[in-house]
């Protein structure tokens, strides 16, 4: 039988029953002690609603957790007569960025125990795709794509796709089969009835791992492009670049209709005036195009309130970080790590989005208290966003990567988690009886967080 969290279409996804526990990666930043899965109860009429009720700690130390994902989802219906017995939602598949290490968690027979079934080496890695330092996966429909920002043996590049078996977990190859120009990685989307994989850039390993290289921002060397290519043949077809000025092309959003051509992309920053921005990709004709449609300024400040990295400018930039696009396409959240907002669009017209909520946690200079801890200022900002699936519950995490909470939080991002509900004619508030923080964590800080069944950023569809 197949599993009932293969949704035909968004709007299936949107029908099935709600979530009823998240995953969250927390990881170590000193590396001393092992990083973790944390599982958060998210049932409102559980009695440890809002609380961890998991914890399953990795088998080393210095993964740093980060883009996590399922073995399988929804796109494993891409394909008739695809052999889909046995295949289902069960396995977390959890890459540490700093290892290379690769964790495979299994989430039954209890979904609030994961348990560690697999661990893929950095060597297995690196000798059998030439890839390292692996950030995000996506469950494809005949295999796992996994980004990864290094070559071999941890080489600053080229980063690429390496290809996994959605079933052993075994690395079996790299995924791309003609790169072109394309050097710098870090997500990768598609649009699977059109047979177009997208790709972004952030950076090579030099350029992440001890915190934002200023010099190097400047002279424009972080990723600044989108990549079209061949699904099934793995070769690039077109590069967009967005311009060198804008800086770190991030997180991926396309539509969820299985029909439409177009998608969202996040962009950091801009060396011209330390905006963040958000762009849409669409096919035009026979080629692609991308527009900038949402610009957010910097906010000016005291130089002595910033952080040594920013105290030149004068000014707090947003730092967008991390987007996602509600599972209906008709909300787009944005988040604003640097000044601590999280933001909501409504993007039923994704050429013309309109700003309907927004949130404020945390800040560099702010320090946004959440409404249920009055008078602790909060450190960090909404960075990671997962939106549930029927888009009316929104969870933030509070860290972005070890190296650079240090530079632009110098004073520490301390670890915690929120849950905003979203009103579905637009506008966002935030839940005061849902905020796990600080020792709740053990002191590991906060990152990415997937949804038990699928979310917003999990799956992609085959069916209207």
């Amino acid at each position: 039988m197949t599993d009932p969290t293969f949704y035909r279409s968004p709007a299936d996804a949107i029908a099935a029953p709600r979530e009823e526990v998240a995953y969250v990666a927390a990881f170590d930043r000193s590396a001393s002690r092992p990083d973790a899965m944390a599982v958060l109860d998210v049932n409102p009429s559980s009695p440890e609603y809002g609380r961890v009720v998991g914890w399953t700690e990795m088998p080393g130390t210095g993964d740093e957790l980060h883009h996590f994902g399922w073995n399988a989802c929804s796109s494993a219906l891409q394909h008739e007569g695809h052999d889909m017995a046995g295949l289902a939602r069960r396995y977390l598949i959890v890459p540490g960025l700093r290892s290379s290490r690769l964790h495979v968690l299994d989430t039954v027979p209890d979904p609030r125990a994961p348990r560690l079934v697999k661990t893929i080496t950095a060597a297995e890695l690196s000798a059998k795709a030439g890839y390292s330092r692996p950030h995000t996966l996506h469950c494809g429909p005949d295999g796992v794509f996994l980004t990864c920002l290094g070559g071999r043996d941890g080489a600053d590049g080229p980063g690429g796709i390496a290809l996994l078996d959605h079933d052993s977990f075994d690395v079996l190859r790299a995924w791309e089969t003609d790169r072109g120009p394309q050097r710098l990685a870090y997500d990768a989307w598609w649009h699977l009835n059109r047979n177009t994989l997208i790709s972004s850039e952030w950076g090579a390993p030099s350029l992440i791992e001890d915190g934002l290289v200023p010099e190097r921002l400047l002279a424009h060397e972080y990723g600044h492009a989108l990549h079209f290519w061949d699904l099934a043949a793995g070769a690039h077809r077109q590069r967009v670049d967005l311009g060198e000025q804008h800086q770190m092309v991030l997180e991926l959003r396309p539509s969820h209709d299985p029909e439409a051509t177009w998608g969202f992309a996040g962009v950091v920053v801009s060396t011209e005036d330390l905006s963040a921005s958000v762009w849409r990709w669409h096919l035009d004709g026979e080629k692609w195009r991308a527009d900038k449609v949402i610009t957010v300024p910097a906010a000016p400040a005291d130089p002595d309130a910033l952080p040594p990295a920013l105290r030149p400018f004068g000014a707090v930039p947003p730092l967008i970080t991390d987007i996602d696009l509600s599972v209906d396409d008709r909300f787009l959240y944005v988040s604003c790590w640097g000044t601590g907002e999280l933001k909501q669009f409504d993007v039923t017209d994704p050429a013309s989005p309109r700003e309907t909520g927004s949130v404020r946690l945390g800040g560099i200079t702010a320090h946004h208290e959440h409404p249920a801890a009055p008078g602790e200022p909060l450190s960090g900002g909404p960075q990671m966003v997962e939106v549930s699936r029927d888009g009316r519950r929104v969870y933030v995490t509070n860290s972005l990567y070890g190296a650079w909470d240090d530079q632009f939080y110098p004073d520490g991002v301390g670890a915690w988690m929120a849950k905003l509900d979203a009103d579905p004619a637009g506008g966002l508030a935030v839940d005061t009886g849902f905020f796990p923080h600080g020792a709740d964590f053990r002191g590991l800080r906060t990152h990415q967080v997937r949804l038990q069944g699928g979310d917003a950023s999990s799956d992609s569809y085959c069916y209207r």
